[in-house]
């Protein structure tokens, strides 16, 4: 079956959001329609999807993935294939697409994160020449989805002191 891939749109909110959670990616402390909403606002060129293009499959979403780049590193998060494709090289095209558009944007490294045990895509990422770079990564979440500011945190106004 031929793929296109291509910018994400908003009609494909729904699609993108069964994908990721058919592909386990969703969690509960992150709510992927605000990540996408998030996304929409930073580098939207960088969230791509693929669709299919014969059978059953025309113009369904059946792959997806966000990439960003802060000046110094390339990120690519979300990324995510149909279960009944992964193997047949859409996800390869897909990383393929994102390194040539961070290449493009002169990224000189590109950065994933796999959650621990996650072997399968482990070995595709290195499949494609990624490796271990031996740092932790650490992260501390500013928000928390759903719920909205923490009512008892400290507001710091614009000049550095506590309100």
């Amino acid at each position: 079956m031929e793929h296109v891939i291509r910018p994400f749109r908003p009609e494909d909110t729904d699609a993108v959001v069964a994908l990721w959670e058919s592909c386990g990616l969703v969690r509960p402390w992150n709510d992927p329609r605000r990540d996408i909403a998030r996304k929409l606002t930073v580098q939207p060129e960088l969230f791509l999807v693929a669709e299919g293009r014969a059978g059953v499959d025309r113009e369904a979403v059946v792959a997806a993935g966000m990439a960003g780049f802060d000046g110094h590193r390339g990120w690519v998060n979300y990324l995510a294939v149909r279960p009944d494709l992964q193997g047949g090289g859409l996800g390869r095209a897909m990383m393929a697409e994102f390194e040539r558009l961070l290449t493009d944007m002169g990224c000189p490294k590109l950065n994933l994160q796999v959650r621990a045990g996650n072997e399968q895509v482990i070995a595709f990422y290195e499949s494609l020449g990624y490796a271990p770079d031996h740092a932790v990564s650490l992260g501390k979440r500013l928000v928390v989805d759903g719920v909205g500011p923490d009512p008892h945190a400290a507001v710091v106004e614009r000049t550095g002191h506590t309100a």
